[in-house]
């Protein structure tokens, strides 16, 4: 029944590790949420394995698993993976297989295709091949998180740091974005220096707003919690005070005034400025959320902006941005992130950029990529800027569901499509280059906020009262975060079929990691197979997600 609770404290034939929580899940009509409150939250800890060829597997369902903990070895017998509490698919593994079997020579027909295919679905993993380094996972720290954590007891406030960004006992984040100024989830559109106006020298920029000095607080808190105290933390703005623009006006069509280029850049460098002074130096900035939104889209982005065309936005940067914080100690040692838009944007945007300035590539470290238009822009966008852009890392920087202004419901509790979209889609960015992953809003309330323009999405975290729901979508972001850390390197890991997504990773320490994804509506056996170990036999429920950390 709608908004009944049902407690399910997860016990299997494979039990989990005494100094984890599992998770207590609520069911609504939509999917499972796991609920927390002041006096308890499910939490994630684990030994990883001690002998070669011992494989620890955290895995979460569609049925209602949350991070469950098992453990195999490779070259023994198929190691079955529970379903969860609730039922989802055919169990029986004979028939899932015959079910299989029959889904894929379909598809193969519909491709014309028309070998058979084994009924295992094989994993081959090649630690020899190794493409990118892993930057980190994180998610945004907006006004509006910050206003719904002051809503929550301490204690639950606390939930929500130590879910997220502990070592320990969370998923592990280490990276953090904020905005420059006011973005469209704040309670206002907000910038520095809205007075005086037309003042070249910014005189009224000289402290901390209250709203980031609240941030940094709670941020210290988190800190303190979480003993974790060195996580990245980047920015962008959304838009210049008004009178910087040429419409006069936080949103809507337009540019920066000529006159304010040098402005702009140094607006910059003070706000970096005085975000080390408080005690909470930046990692990195890009040069502006989402450019075209001012630019070409100004109608359908009802919330703040400043658009860009790119060759001006490369003179910009030459010219001022780059040249400004070079010049300053507290800002010279900062990354440089360039796009901050849609993939389809690059390498079009740099190649323009280069066009305006030969030199501004001198200035950029990173290239900034959203995920909202991943559905219609081709994965060929990150290759090819891979390709001309070596020396430049990929990262991706916002990202949610609820975004499409089409859906009535913005928050839907527990479901597990969201959990999927997002899943494969970092499956697919870091096998095309990607380095990291930025999930948007850490929490949001029950309906998506709140922000000043009401423009409601969804969150891993919603806060409900005095409690807060764990969408799916954090144990998806978690299944990464945990188990990749900065510093590991994407390895060859290939799968024979369509319905199980994977990527694959060294980790500094010398553990591998693998993720999958079964896409099926069954169950399917997975073989992993690596040459130096051998190989892994897993049955893997349907809808669910994987991550296997082994020794090797």
């Amino acid at each position: 029944m709608f908004y009944k609770i049902l407690v399910f404290l997860l016990i299997f034939a494979i039990s989990s590790t005494a100094s984890s929580k599992p998770c207590v899940l609520k069911s609504f009509n939509t999917g499972l949420v796991c609920v927390c409150n002041s006096t308890y939250c499910d939490t994630l800890n684990f030994k990883l394995p001690v002998k070669i060829g011992d494989a620890l597997i955290i895995s979460s369902s569609k049925s209602g698993l949350r991070f469950h903990e098992s453990h195999a070895k490779f070259n023994e017998s198929i190691n079955r993976i529970p379903h969860g509490p609730f039922h989802y698919g055919n169990g029986n593994s004979d028939t899932s297989s015959r079910y299989l079997n029959k889904i894929i020579k379909v598809v193969k027909k519909f491709e014309g295709i028309e070998e058979p295919l084994d009924n295992y679905v094989n994993i081959m993993v090649n630690r020899s091949n190794k493409f990118q380094k892993v930057i980190g996972f994180g998610g945004a720290f907006t006004g509006s998180v910050s206003y719904n954590l002051k809503q929550l007891p301490k204690e639950v406030q606390e939930h929500i740091y130590q879910g997220y960004y502990s070592k320990e006992i969370g998923i592990a984040y280490n990276m953090m974005r904020l905005s420059i100024g006011g973005c469209d989830f704040d309670l206002s559109p907000w910038a520095y220096n809205e007075e005086p106006v037309h003042d070249i020298f910014l005189r009224n920029f000289t402290k901390l707003d209250d709203r980031d000095i609240e941030k940094i607080h709670q941020i210290n808190e988190l800190k303190k919690i979480t003993k974790n105290h060195d996580f990245k933390v980047f920015g962008a703005a959304w838009s210049p005070p008004k009178w910087m623009k040429s419409n006069n006006d936080y949103t809507g069509f337009s540019v920066l005034r000529d006159e304010y280029y040098q402005t702009w850049a140094d607006y910059h460098v003070k706000y970096l400025e005085l975000m080390a002074k408080n005690g909470l130096p930046f990692w990195a900035i890009s040069t502006g959320n989402e450019p075209l939104n001012g630019l070409i889209f100004p109608r359908m982005v009802p919330f703040m902006s400043l658009g860009w065309h790119p060759m001006l936005q490369g003179i910009w940067i030459a010219d001022n941005l780059g040249p400004a914080m070079k010049k300053s100690e507290a800002t010279k040692d900062i990354k440089i992130l360039a796009g901050d838009d849609q993939r389809f944007t690059i390498p079009t945007w740099l190649m323009l950029m280069d066009k305006a300035r030969k030199n501004v590539s001198d200035f950029i470290d990173g290239i900034a990529v959203h995920w909202y238009a991943d559905r219609i822009a081709s994965t060929e966008f990150l290759d090819m800027t891979a390709d001309m852009y070596p020396k430049k890392f990929i990262i991706s920087t916002e990202a949610c569901s609820g975004f499409d202004r089409t859906e009535s419901n913005k928050i839907d509790f527990g479901t597990w499509h969201k959990l999927e979209d997002l899943v494969l889609d970092v499956i697919e960015d870091f096998n095309h280059f990607v380095t990291g992953w930025v999930d948007w809003n850490l929490v949001l309330d029950e309906f998506g906020g709140p922000n000043y323009i009401n423009n409601f999405v969804d969150a891993a975290i919603i806060a409900a009262g005095s409690e807060i729901y764990k969408q799916p979508t954090f144990y998806g972001m978690g299944h990464f975060s945990r188990f990749i850390p900065e510093g590991s390197v994407r390895i060859r890991a290939k799968s024979s079929s369509k319905f199980v997504k994977t990527v694959g990773f060294l980790r500094p320490d010398g553990y591998t990691v693998i993720i999958l994804y079964n896409l099926a509506d069954i169950s399917i056996i997975a073989k992993i197979s690596d040459k130096s170990i051998g190989s892994l036999r897993l049955e893997i429920p349907s809808k669910s997600l994987h991550s296997i950390i082994y020794k090797s």
